[in-house]
């Protein structure tokens, strides 16, 4: 049956994954965003939307009223987001209009930190010991008493993507970490909380778990293994599933990924939950956002698993009962493109050719853009995926790939 759904922001890849899945199933899709990203939307993207609401997100209270009002006038019964920073909206809209949806008291709990924080003491779930700082006098007297170990991390209260997160090993660099945290960015000019979280630094292997809850109850889906860079600043370099596990280990994930989601008021649709599995067989819960995984882990999935992430998703929306058995055998892989060089993107070159087995290859960094280190997710250039069955030969033609990539990038910048 053909009915009108809503897309909270349609830009981005796993945005645009859901506008295809929708239209193609037959749907209307009607996109909701602000001026400055619709005019950064593609032709392509256009004309799979039935309909936009343009809105200022800014001004939550009012967005949400703009957003229930368009989803009354078109008879809208869905409503999505995979945007990080429009999850509450979502939770609060969807209340609003009577659809499937997680509990608006506790939505913000999923995207702010420090709420996060409180949410998860609370729930009894594993985390990092951490300190909600208000201001940098504060972030003073604490490591003035004692109260500030090291190494720990440094992050903003409502940060995404890994911007503004660093990982402090001394005194000195507190200060630096703490300018560094307040400088992230906000999609659409939202209203920053100005706390910072100061963490324990866990040490361990890091992953995240994918999970669908419906009606309260959730499946998880897989455990995603996490490449990320070992400096301050912990770029995620790459994803891979699904992760191959000691039992113990696996269970130990599962039960604190079941806790973090069940504290964080989920109810309908997607989680991507990060932790930490120390060396001690200690599961720690980084934290947890209540929509699908990005960085491709929905691709990941289809490849790996046989499962259409996007389409499950509409479906719990909808109302539609879900059950989902992973297919077994299938692995899959990403790895991000990045550069040590800060300068002008020159060339990429020895790039492989798309195959059955390298389904995925692009550079979204366009030649002549300035380019640096990577700091946050935001800074990767690109992507290469690659898939199989053999995880050690997946893992391995990965590996080769990058070392056969090669980016120039000139000193200096366009300006």
């Amino acid at each position: 049956m053909s009915v009108p759904v809503l897309l909270l922001e349609a830009a981005g890849p796993e945005s645009e994954a859901l506008a295809r899945t929708a239209a193609a199933a037959g749907h209307p899709v009607h996109a909701v965003t602000d001026a400055a990203t619709l005019a950064s939307y593609s032709g392509e993207l256009r004309q799979l939307l039935e309909g936009c609401l343009v809105t200022d997100f800014t001004r939550p209270g009012q967005a949400i009223a703009d957003i229930t009002g368009y989803g009354r006038r078109i008879g809208v019964k869905a409503l999505l987001t995979v945007n990080e920073y429009l999850t509450e909206v979502a939770a609060r809209s969807c209340a609003a209009l009577g659809l499937p949806g997680n509990d608006p008291e506790r939505a913000a709990a999923a995207r702010n930190k420090a709420l996060m924080a409180t949410a998860f003491e609370a729930g009894h779930v594993t985390m990092p010991r951490t300190k909600v700082v208000a201001d940098l006098r504060e972030l003073r007297v604490l490591h003035e008493a004692g109260a500030v170990g090291f190494p720990c991390v440094v992050k903003p209260a409502d940060g995404a993507g890994s911007a503004g997160v660093t990982v402090v090993t001394g005194p000195e660099e507190l200060e630096p970490a703490w300018h560094a945290a307040r400088a992230a960015r906000v999609m659409y000019g939202m209203l920053r909380d100005e706390r910072i979280l100061v963490q324990e630094h866990v040490q361990g292997r890091e992953f995240s778990v994918e999970s669908i809850t419906q009606h309260d109850v959730t499946t998880h889906l897989c455990i995603t293994r996490k490449h990320t860079t070992s400096g301050i600043h912990r770029v995620e370099l790459g994803h891979t599933l699904p992760a191959r596990l000691p039992a113990a280990a696996e269970r130990a994930l599962l039960e604190q990924a079941g806790r973090a989601i069940a504290a964080v008021g989920v109810r309908h649709g997607a989680t991507h939950t990060e932790l930490v599995l120390s060396p001690d067989g200690r599961c720690t819960v980084l934290e947890i956002g209540a929509r699908l995984g990005a960085g491709h882990i929905g691709v990941l999935m289809q490849h790996a698993l046989g499962i259409d992430p996007w389409r499950t998703v509409w479906d719990i929306a909808l109302g539609r009962p879900v059950t989902i058995t992973p297919a077994p055998g299938g692995y899959a892989t990403v790895r991000f493109l990045t550069t040590h060089h800060a300068g002008r993107l020159v060339s990429v070159t020895g790039l492989p050719a798309v195959t059955t087995t390298i389904p995925a290859v692009r550079v979204r960094a366009a030649e002549g853009s300035d380019v640096g280190p990577a700091t946050s997710n935001r800074g990767r250039l690109g992507h290469v995926i690659v898939t199989g069955h053999d995880p050690r030969t997946v893992d391995e033609q990965a590996d080769q790939i990058l070392r056969q990539i090669t980016i120039t990038v000139a000193p200096g910048s366009r300006t």
